[in-house]
């Protein structure tokens, strides 16, 4: 069961996060931790915390040796059995890495529904594309993978022997800015986004920053956002 589940979530998983992440919103019922204001910065720094370590995890992962396991044709594909760099420590550093982002922004929001609906719906989702991974991994790399199964933890990541895995290797910083530009920028814009949508909900129309800061901030964002994807396009920066 957790197999056909995680190829659909596989298959349509760029749909259904954001979906989730939408009805999170709109059922939201956002308060101060413990109801105390004063712990509002400190759950606020924490999800930014979370968030940008589940970045650096990404970047991390991208930097030193790629995996190219995106799927063909909206299917569960690998070329081959990536086993170096980060993946020489965690099976699915990538996969952890998205996790930390999400667990970040519903730190951020302090609402109930997003510990409650979204970051659940996140780790089953994620489960059960792992059990689908692994199924197709395990059909088509046989012994190879039983033993990286064997030697790597499927989640938690130990860096013992970090220095070894890495060494000789090339941090390649074109390729996270190629691969990782849009995750970053959105992670980037949505942490703010959630601090103001959630004083809102709380406090009322009084914490809105006003209109030309707002419109300012997006108009910045959407700059950077367009640069970046117009130099990947025309090739200036590659991967």
């Amino acid at each position: 069961m957790m197999i056909k589940l995680g190829h659909f979530f596989f298959r349509y998983r760029n749909g259904l996060f954001p979906l989730a992440f939408a009805f999170a919103l709109l059922v939201d019922q956002p308060a101060f931790p413990l109801g105390r204001h004063d712990l509002d910065t400190a759950f606020d720094l924490a999800g930014a915390a979370v968030a940008f370590l589940g970045l650096a995890l990404r970047a991390l992962t991208v930097g030193y040796e790629y995996i190219i396991r995106g799927g063909r044709n909206g299917k569960v594909f690998a070329e081959t059995l990536v086993q170096g760099g980060v993946f020489a420590h965690c099976r699915n550093p990538l996969y952890l890495g998205n996790i930390l982002i999400a667990v970040g922004l519903a730190l951020m929001s302090q609402s109930t529904a997003f510990y409650l609906i979204f970051i659940p719906f996140i780790l089953f989702a994620y489960a059960s594309i792992v059990a689908a991974e692994e199924a197709y991994l395990l059909g088509k790399f046989g012994a190879e993978y039983e033993d990286y199964c064997r030697r790597v933890n499927r989640w938690w990541p130990r860096w013992a022997g970090f220095s070894r895995s890495i060494e000789g290797m090339r941090f390649n910083w074109n390729r996270v800015i190629v691969k990782e530009y849009s995750t970053t920028l959105w992670v980037i814009a949505l942490l703010p986004a959630m601090e103001v949508w959630s004083d809102y909900r709380i406090l009322g129309e009084s914490e809105l920053p006003p209109a030309p800061y707002l419109l300012a901030a997006v108009l910045a964002w959407l700059g950077l956002y367009l640069t970046v994807r117009t130099l990947k396009i025309k090739g200036y920066v590659r991967g």
